[in-house]
């Protein structure tokens, strides 16, 4: 009896089995403006690259890039510097861009009929001088602490971005010197996968104050192992693009320009 039970309490479960669609709303795409225009020490800077892509529905996982975009960069003097597509890859390049520090510089991207725009400083940065290594453990589980030091300058306001990239792990985060204002800084990444031999690339950027409010809110929101900081976030947060035609259908993404300094550094 007891069996018959069974048999019939599955064959009930089972045939009570039924595939539901889920309908999902998609909002339209926006147009997504990765400027990050990177003056890296020792080199002329005149090589730069601007990415243009749109938003997709969440389950997606592929990222449209949006071609045929007219962009370009003025300086001050209103001299202009053409950013062209490569193929259709949504990838813009420049090869005669112009860095000079604490310059403005302002952004123009037409792009379907609508034209984005946005300004921003070419800020300094310090040198990384030299890193230190530590090795430790937390509940059994072995990790590697590496910090990047610099000099910030005394009296004035600086911010600044980085990033850790390894093989097999990687960081982004930024730094204020409001509490360290002309002391050494240093720059933080701990992890369990790193090992002997490992190349650790790091950057460091200088930004402005707005750019530094921008990327922590989105670290907030996303927290930093790993992800991009443009992919899905849970709130709108804006950058500093602005869509000249319609205020309401801005773009996502951010136009900065920083000097850079970068060291790579093996895992002893």
């Amino acid at each position: 009896m007891k069996k018959l039970i069974i048999l019939i309490v599955s064959i009930f479960l089972f045939s009570c089995e039924e595939v539901i669609d889920v309908d999902l709303e998609t909002a339209p795409p926006r147009l997504v403006i990765e400027a990050s225009i990177n003056w890296v020490k020792q080199t002329s800077g005149a090589n730069q690259e601007i990415r243009l892509t749109t938003t997709a529905p969440y389950f997606d996982t592929e990222v449209p890039p949006a071609n045929d975009a007219e962009v370009f960069i003025l300086n001050e003097g209103g001299e202009r510097f053409d950013f062209l597509e490569d193929g259709n890859s949504g990838y813009y390049i420049c090869e005669d861009f112009e860095p000079v520090l604490n310059a403005t510089y302002f952004l123009t991207v037409v792009y379907e009929g609508e034209t984005y725009t946005a300004e921003e400083t070419l800020l300094p940065v310090s040198d990384l001088e030299y890193v230190t290594q530590n090795n430790g453990e937390v509940f059994g589980e072995e990790y590697i602490e590496l910090k990047a030091y610099f000099q910030d300058p005394a009296d004035e306001e600086n911010y600044y971005f980085y990033t850790f990239d390894a093989e097999n792990d990687n960081t982004i985060d930024i730094i204020e010197d409001r509490l360290v204002n002309g002391n050494e800084i240093f720059a933080f990444f701990a992890s369990e996968e790193l090992s002997v031999g490992d190349e650790v690339d790091i950057t460091l950027y200088g930004v402005s104050k707005r750019y530094f409010a921008f990327m922590q809110t989105l670290l907030a929101q996303t927290g930093t192992d790993g992800g991009g900081p443009f992919e899905t976030q849970p709130a709108t947060v804006r950058g500093n693009i602005v869509n000249s035609n319609d205020i309401d259908n801005f773009a996502f993404g951010y136009f900065r320009l920083s000097q850079t300094d970068r060291f790579t550094y093996t895992i002893e």
